[in-house]
């Protein structure tokens, strides 16, 4: 078990109206220091969201999650966020806002593989 490496991650929300603090989730995000490895994975179902509100596309959240996307991989899509070191580009979309897309206070776990436990955990909050 000597391989197993330390990883941070949080649940990302969509909370329609702020005000309300109602809240579903949508994805995860991982962070591996040791294998920088930093992914997310992100889902937004339909009829969820049309009973929170009608008032918001899901093409439009999943434009916004795409630039979370962009910002993991440190491509040009992901802006200034993008450049920064893996670790600031983890700690950027992990923290607090208060805007539509939230994410939780981070947790952190043990693993050997980043990329399976983000599914994992993706599958057990979201889906």
């Amino acid at each position: 078990m000597q391989d197993r490496i330390t990883f941070e991650y949080a649940i990302i929300r969509f909370v329609p109206k702020v005000e309300r603090e109602e809240f579903f989730n949508i994805g995860v995000i991982l962070f591996s220091k040791e294998k920088k490895f930093l992914g997310v994975k992100y889902h937004i179902d339909k009829d969820k969201l049309q009973a929170f509100t009608k008032e918001i596309s899901i093409d439009f959240i999943e434009t916004y999650l795409q630039s979370w996307t962009h910002i993991c991989k440190g491509d040009a899509k992901g802006g200034v966020i993008g450049s920064f070191e893996i670790a600031d580009r983890f700690r950027w979309l992990a923290s607090t806002r208060s805007t539509m897309i939230q994410s939780s206070k981070t947790h952190p776990g043990k693993c050997s593989d980043p990329e399976a436990t983000l599914q994992t955990i993706f599958e057990k909050y979201v889906l």
